[in-house]
């Protein structure tokens, strides 16, 4: 997958509010990767801020819709994971500063 592809994986990703923090799932380091095969499959690998998130269906179905926007993603899958755990310090300073947290 070229980088412009990668990039607008990821800017459409950016569009994906978090209900709860009301910032997006990009920012807030919940996104660890995007991969798209050569069968149009693109796979999010992302994780929560916690497990047992109330809002985890929401935000997967989300990431779903964004990523149907992208022209070469025929089908998409979203891989949530646990490890390595989410921590604020993958938060990007935008993130912080939107939420308060001292950087």
């Amino acid at each position: 997958m070229d980088q412009a592809l990668q990039d607008n994986m990821m800017g459409a990703l950016e569009t994906v509010i978090d209900p709860e923090l009301g910032i997006d799932i990009v920012n807030l380091g919940l996104v660890y990767g995007v991969d798209l095969d050569e069968a149009g499959l693109a796979t999010v690998t992302m994780t929560l801020t916690a497990m047992g998130c109330p809002l985890a269906a929401h935000i997967e179905e989300d990431v779903k819709r964004v990523m149907d926007d992208i022209p070469e993603a025929k089908d998409v899958k979203v891989n949530i994971v646990w490890n390595p755990p989410w921590t604020k310090d993958r938060m990007s300073r935008y993130a912080k500063i939107a939420l308060g947290i001292p950087d």
